[in-house]
């Protein structure tokens, strides 16, 4: 009788809501597949298989109520008042972890110090104006889609927040969208780390699409491979944060969490970065991925400005990784073609994917080229033009 009821319910549903029904068992079979692609490899599965069981479980969970229930049983993120939130943080059991971390920017900010700690700045520092010339080109999304999506009729804080989708950063996304577009940013950092998941796929093409074989096989011939002592990476690290900090306090959080995972990296301090490596970069990348695909209910992909998203996502994404080619291409003839220009797509900040593509990527068709060094570097100063041009949005969006 109760399995009855249950298929009585379930066709109620279907037949008062078929939008929303129909919405629900595409999504829950999408977070299924996000499983088998995590674990295939072909999308990143540390975020990818606990976003994909939260957004199946979700959505099953919630097709399941009776009629005349609506919600999301795991989680509230539109309660605000103080005694719905204190009855919800006893009876959901993914909200404390929400209100806590997620929806005030925190897992943001342990996921960017968590990044600090596995980045060298050795390359950055020995070669300071090839890393940052690339960077800057490589933010080229990130500028340019802000007036595509003034044109999709997105407002100022929603168009600002899909832009830095091209930082190729999913805690600049989370970030910007948290302070700019607090309605939209499930849905945009959804739509941002499942493009983040696919940039190792796709770049690769685009590389071998706009560098013709003979210049990806350039073996650049440098004198300075001197190593860059602990000290001086302290020294930039510390000098770099306070200087963005005052510049750009709003974006300070982001900053001081990077910079402070660097120091700890060359402070040879193995408790903390064992700490922040293993536990907090880990478990918040964790429970990031769960909490997207929980939040990820029928409503989400109902959402009208959804689509808008997905295709301003990968505008962003696809103009970065151009930016950076033709970075590549500036820094070649700058330095009398002694460069390799696949060293650009590395300056799309999503450390440390882009430089791996990179080397992938001339390693295919030479495999005496190494220049991963060039790579990490544009990427390392990517993550830090990222932050800063998160700064600018954040800063600047508001008084407009």
């Amino acid at each position: 009788m109760n399995l009855l009821n249950l298929f009585q319910g379930i066709a109620t549903l279907f037949y008062q809501n078929p939008m929303i029904s129909i919405a629900r068992v595409v999504l829950i079979f999408l977070g299924i597949l996000l499983v088998y692609l995590g674990k295939k490899g072909t999308l990143e599965p540390l975020v990818m298989i606990p976003m994909g069981f939260g957004m199946s479980a979700v959505n099953a969970g919630v097709l399941f109520l009776s009629a005349n229930q609506v919600g999301n049983i795991f989680m509230d993120p539109l309660v605000s008042n103080t005694d719905g939130l204190i009855n919800i943080l006893q009876i959901d059991f993914l909200q404390p972890i929400y209100t806590f971390t997620f929806s005030n920017g925190l897992i943001a900010c342990i996921v960017f110090m968590g990044i600090g700690v596995i980045s060298d700045l050795g390359s950055l520092l020995r070669f300071p104006f090839t890393s940052m010339l690339i960077a800057m080109f490589a933010e080229l999304g990130t500028v340019a889609t802000f007036p595509i999506a003034k044109l999709f009729g997105l407002t100022n804080g929603e168009a600002a927040a899909v832009s830095v989708i091209g930082t190729a950063d999913g805690p600049m996304v989370l970030y910007t969208s948290l302070m700019l577009a607090k309605d939209l940013f499930v849905p945009i950092t959804i739509v941002a780390y499942l493009y983040l998941s696919l940039t190792y796929g796709g770049y690769p093409f685009l590389v071998r699409l706009l560098i013709p074989k003979h210049l990806r096989e350039i073996v650049v011939k440098s004198t300075r491979n001197e190593n860059v002592s602990s000290g001086k990476k302290i020294a930039f690290a510390v000098v770099a944060n306070t200087v963005l900090c005052l510049l750009f306090p709003v974006a300070a959080p982001l900053f001081m969490s990077f910079f402070l995972g660097v120091a700890i990296r060359e402070s040879g301090i193995v408790k903390y970065t064992k700490l922040i490596e293993e536990v907090f970069l880990y478990g918040a990348t964790f429970f990031l991925g769960l909490m997207l695909g929980v939040l990820c209910d029928a409503s989400t992909i109902l959402n009208p400005k959804i689509l808008i998203l997905l295709v301003l996502g990968m505008i962003a994404l696809l103009l970065s990784g151009i930016g950076g080619i033709i970075g590549g291409y500036v820094v070649y003839l700058i330095n009398g073609k002694n460069f390799n220009p696949v060293i650009g797509i590395a300056g799309v900040s999503c450390v440390p994917t882009t430089a791996k593509v990179a080397q992938k990527e001339v390693h295919l068709v030479n495999k005496y080229c190494f220049i991963l060094q060039y790579a990490m570097g544009a990427n390392i100063c990517g993550v830090i033009t990222s932050a800063i041009l998160t700064g600018i949005y954040v800063t600047l969006i508001p008084m407009l």
